[in-house]
């Protein structure tokens, strides 16, 4: 039998790509605080991008896997929009 492993993927803005091989990316989520108001909280994360595909300013999918390294355990799967420059 095999299993169907659901791999975890989130969006985000690529923000830095001034390491090789490395992409950090900003994930924004909204969260509702208990007063009532929506707060942004945000996080940045090491990517993997294996042939640097991805610009600064990018809209891209990440999607969870092995740890690459120390703090690398996500890949790009997908850039969805390309930035303007």
């Amino acid at each position: 039998m095999s299993e169907n492993k659901l791999t975890r993927t989130l969006i985000g803005k690529a923000v830095s790509t001034k390491m090789d091989k490395t992409v950090t990316v900003l994930v924004e989520r909204k969260v509702k605080h208990p007063i009532g108001k929506i707060v942004v909280k945000s996080k940045k994360y090491h990517v993997h991008d294996e042939n640097n595909d991805v610009r600064e300013g990018d809209i891209v999918e990440i999607s969870e896997t092995r740890p690459i390294s120390r703090t690398k355990s996500w890949t790009v799967s997908k850039i969805i929009e390309r930035a303007v420059i």
